[in-house]
């Protein structure tokens, strides 16, 4: 099929299943939906390249081939073998792929959280039969105690009661600390719930975080001193994370090591917007931990789990 210009690409939002990446044609003009490992692909329908999977035509004629995955380490989850670049479900909760070796998992279902409003005083979440993900509901209560608990996450104003469209103004905004980064080394995940949005509803927020790169060179300790707390790079780098690009180079602080056994992790810390530019030529935004001060402890992290955060050391964030 020969590429028309200029562009002519679809008005509906691109709908692609979880984990999916979006991907340029063969002509450079339009987003479609990776094809994924042992499918059917083309120029116009290409392989997801973000998974390591390229388009093999020697398979199949026609002007098709199909998905393949370069060589690369197979995964082990509890004694099922995954080869590279493969995706699969272990529960109807999470989709995961395998890449070379490491297994990452999006969530299927959302885990959001909500507080007590008016609109929804007592909000409850349940199991339905025949359904993986639990939804939330709203209890019915008496029309004496309708506000009793909304009010917890709002300002009291003796005059009148909380307005259906005034939730902002009276919301009592609650925001937990940021967790421990999901990686010792390299791009990792921090969250918090927060409720400070329009709906004073509890949410979980994100942010990428990086607590040294896992090439950094360990400088070596003074004399009379066993740790090294915040150590920072000696020239600028770019951020990576799924194949982008941060648009600006960074000399952000690390936290260093120790020699008698402690390790040292992030103890305040800011949070920044950095821009990613990708190898389609799109731009996104992602929030990002930035280091200002580490501490070195005993209280170290076990290995990483992907199914089960196992490290929840306090961290202090957003300081200025």
């Amino acid at each position: 099929q020969a590429c028309t210009y200029p562009c002519q690409c679809p008005s509906q939002p691109l709908q692609c299943p979880a984990g999916t990446s979006h991907v340029l044609d063969a002509c450079g003009c339009c987003k479609v939906c990776a094809r994924q490992l042992g499918e059917l692909c083309s120029p116009q329908k290409p392989c997801d390249h973000h998974k390591g999977l390229y388009c093999d035509f020697s398979k199949i004629h026609r002007g098709s081939g199909i998905c393949l995955a370069h060589e690369g380490a197979t995964c082990d989850l509890l004694g099922k073998i995954y080869h590279n670049g493969e995706s699969f479900q272990p529960t109807c909760k999470l989709q995961c792929i395998c890449m070379d070796g490491a297994i990452g998992c999006i969530p299927l279902c959302s885990d959001d959280l909500r507080l007590p409003s008016p609109e929804c005083p007592n909000p409850r979440r349940v199991k339905f039969r025949n359904k993986c993900c639990e939804e939330w509901i709203c209890e019915e209560g008496s029309e004496e105690n309708r506000f009793e608990t909304a009010m917890a996450v709002f300002r009291e104003d003796p005059a009148r009661k909380p307005e259906l469209n005034n939730l902002q103004e009276n919301c009592l905004v609650q925001t937990t600390e940021w967790s421990a980064c999901s990686k010792s080394c390299g791009m990792g995940i921090s969250a918090r719930v927060t409720n400070d949005n329009p709906q004073c509803r509890l949410e979980k927020e994100t942010r990428l975080c990086m607590v040294r790169p896992c090439d950094f060179p360990m400088e070596k300790t003074k004399k009379g001193k066993k740790c090294v707390r915040t150590p920072k790079p000696r020239q600028s780098l770019h951020f990576e994370f799924s194949g982008c690009t941060s648009t600006r180079s960074y000399r952000p602080k690390f936290c260093g090591s120790c020699t008698d056994g402690r390790c040292c992790t992030p103890y305040v810390t800011t949070t920044v917007e950095v821009e990613f530019r990708c190898p389609e030529g799109d731009f996104f935004q992602r929030k990002m931990m930035f280091i200002k001060m580490c501490s070195c402890h005993y209280d170290c992290p076990r290995d990483n789990d992907i199914f089960l955060a196992t490290y929840h050391r306090r961290m202090i964030g957003d300081h200025v």
